[in-house]
C-alpha cells in the first residue's frame, strides 16, 4: 500500500462506510464566478479564514475548487487552478480535517496531494483528464467519480436520459471498471450522481428519491445539492433564499443513504445531517 495511505485511510470505503455518520463536506470556492458565492473570498488569507470557520463549524472534510464548474462555465488551465489554489493549501497545511480538492486536472491533482490534501473530487470521473487515473493510482488517494453529460459550458443544452436513475448506474459501473483497469483500488472511490450537471430539475428529483439505488455498488455515495437552481425552481425563490429548500434535499440524501453532503452553510446543515441520523439509526443498536 501506498506510503501515504495512512493520511487517506479514515477516507478509504471500509471506514466510511463503518462510520455510520455522513461527512459533511464544507465548499471553499476559490472562483470568481462560482454559482453561489463567487468572488467573496479575494484572497488566500480570507480563503484560509473561511475555510478554519467552516472546520470550526462541524465540517468533516472541506472541499477547494479553484474552477468554476456552473452551468454555462468556460474551463481554465491547470496554470490558472494552481494559480488559486496552491497558496490556499499552504496556509491550510495545518487544517483539523482532511481537505479535498476539485480538480479535473491530473497537473493540479498532484500539486495539491503533495501539499497534504486527502481526496480529489473529479467532476469528470477521470475522463477529461488522461493522465488523472495514473495520479490517483500511484498516490492511492480517495477519488470521487462523479456523474456529468457533456461538459459545464454545455451540459443544460437539453439534457435527456432514457432512464436517468438506471443511465446513472451504468455510468458508474463503466466508469468504476475504468478505474480498476487503471490500477485504482476499489476502496479508493467514491460516487457522486452529479445533482445539478447536465440535468432538468425533474431528474434531479428523480435521482434524489432513488439515491439509495447508488448504494448497491457498496461505495461512499456523495451529494451536492445546495443552493442549486433546482430549489429555486420548486420553490420559486432567488438564489439566496435556498437555505431551507438545501435542508430538505440534505435531509432526505442521509435518510437515502448518502455518505456525505456538499453543502455551503456547514452549521445549519450540520444540525440537519445530525438530526436525519437519529431518525434513519432510532433503535438500532
Amino acid at each position: 500500500m501506498n506510503a501515504a495511505a495512512g493520511r487517506f485511510a479514515p477516507l478509504y470505503t471500509g471506514a466510511v462506510i463503518a462510520r455510520r455518520r455522513a461527512f459533511v463536506m464544507g465548499i471553499v470556492n476559490l472562483t470568481p464566478d462560482s454559482f453561489f458565492d463567487g468572488g467573496r473570498l479575494p484572497d488566500p488569507e480570507a480563503a484560509r479564514d473561511h475555510a478554519l470557520a467552516l472546520a470550526a463549524d462541524g465540517a468533516d472534510i472541506l472541499d477547494l475548487g479553484a474552477e468554476s464548474s456552473r452551468p454555462g462555465a468556460a474551463p481554465v488551465t491547470p496554470e490558472a487552478e494552481m494559480a488559486r489554489l496552491i497558496p490556499v493549501l499552504d496556509l491550510l497545511r495545518d487544517c483539523p480535517v482532511p481537505l479535498s480538492v476539485d480538480t479535473y486536472h491530473a497537473a493540479t491533482a498532484r500539486a495539491a496531494l503533495d501539499r497534504g490534501a486527502a481526496m480529489i473530487n473529479d467532476i469528470s470521473a477521470l475522463r477529461f483528464d488522461p493522465e488523472m487515473a495514473a495520479v490517483v493510482a500511484d498516490r492511492g488517494c480517495p477519488c470521487v467519480l462523479m456523474h456529468m453529460r457533456g461538459e459545464p459550458r454545455n451540459m443544460q443544452a437539453n439534457p435527456q436520459y432514457g432512464d436517468v436513475v438506471a443511465d446513472i448506474g451504468a455510468f458508474f459501473e463503466e466508469r468504476i471498471a475504468a478505474a480498476e483497469r487503471a490500477g485504482i483500488r476499489r476502496e479508493q472511490l467514491w460516487l457522486d450522481p452529479g445533482f445539478g450537471f447536465g440535468k432538468t430539475p425533474e431528474h434531479n428529483l428523480i435521482l434524489l428519491k432513488h439515491l439509495g439505488e447508488f448504494c448497491r455498488f457498496g461505495l461512499p455515495v456523495l451529494i451536492g445539492t445546495s443552493n442549486k437552481s433546482t430549489i429555486g425552481h420548486v420553490l420559486n425563490v432567488d438564489i439566496g433564499d435556498r437555505g431551507e429548500g438545501t435542508a430538505a434535499t440534505v435531509a432526505a440524501s442521509v435518510l437515502a443513504g448518502a455518505h456525505a453532503v456538499r453543502v455551503h452553510d456547514v452549521r445549519a446543515m450540520a444540525r440537519v445531517t445530525r438530526m436525519a441520523e437519529a431518525i434513519l439509526y432510532a433503535g438500532v443498536c
